[in-house]
């Protein structure tokens, strides 16, 4: 009897042809000119001012960079915007999510209130913003929760800014998701939390990562929010926007530059690092 192996050496391989034959692109010179268009715009407004950024930062060698970002100060603001925008996020990816689901899924009294309400971070001045918290959160504020000048106002302008980013990115998906799947998986003997887990949350992972990044990368880069309420003081509730503006004041561009350049490596390492999480959780779902 013929065994496996030897069927599997004998048997024909495909011609090496189609072994290494790529699917054709499909770009027509129609799009490849608006490719080209796009990318021209991208690169002006985005590619190029990056690029001078690093260069400017690279400009007195890697021991001046070195000395910059290590600095006690500089050091203390860039741990401080990082940890205060990565747990805003992890804030508003649960918060942001259960947001979204009860606009979608509920019906209540005030909802259409609701969903203008939330898009007020968006429509409001970011010094505007600042001088709302101020009211509520500063001194003599009619709520009583005075945290002007402490660490935790970092975090508060932070969660102010960044709330819509997830709830915008969750609320169209579980707009379209298909009731029908949701309804099957119950009549099969599912619970609501094991339909959720299995079938909800595998379609909402990839907004909920885009919303994640929005957020993130929205919370390092703040300014306005919170310079009232901070009151920017060093090792205490000073920023990296606030360090790089007050590096800029000082003509000292080069170490704006530097922070600025960690801030753009932090950001675009989570963003990278939320993709690779989607695409994971996209295949095994």
């Amino acid at each position: 009897m013929t065994s496996s192996a030897t069927l599997t050496r004998t048997a024909p391989r495909p011609p090496a042809e189609l072994r290494t034959a790529r699917p054709a692109s499909t770009l027509t010179r129609s799009s490849g000119i608006g490719l080209g268009i796009a990318m021209t715009w991208f690169s002006l407004l985005v590619l190029i001012p990056l690029c001078a950024v690093v260069i400017t930062a690279s400009a007195g060698g890697w021991t001046a960079f070195w000395t910059t970002v290590t600095n006690e100060q500089t050091a203390y603001a860039i741990r401080l915007t990082v940890s205060q925008a990565a747990l805003v996020t992890l804030v508003n990816v649960f918060m942001g999510t259960l947001i979204a689901w009860v606009l979608v899924r509920d019906r209540f009294w005030g909802k259409a209130f609701l969903e203008i309400l939330i898009d007020i971070p968006f429509a409001l001045p970011t010094i505007v913003a600042g001088l709302v918290l101020l009211s509520l959160y500063g001194r003599d504020n009619p709520l009583g929760a005075d945290v002007a000048n402490m660490p935790s106002s970092v975090f508060l302008a932070f969660l102010f800014v960044t709330l819509p980013f997830v709830v915008r990115t969750v609320q169209p998906v579980l707009q379209e998701l298909d009731r029908d799947v949701e309804e099957a998986a119950a009549s099969l003997g599912a619970s609501r939390f094991t339909t959720f887990r299995r079938v909800v949350l595998p379609s909402l992972v990839p907004a909920i990562t885009a919303g994640a990044a929005l957020s993130f990368a929205r919370g390092v880069s703040e300014y306005g929010s919170l310079v009232l309420l901070s009151g920017n003081l060093p090792f205490s509730t000073e920023v990296t926007s606030v360090r790089i503006l007050g590096s800029i004041e000082n003509d000292n561009v080069a170490a704006a530059a530097s922070t600025a350049t960690v801030l753009l490596v932090i950001s675009l390492s989570v963003i990278v690092l939320l993709d690779v999480l989607q695409r994971k959780v996209g295949r095994r779902a």
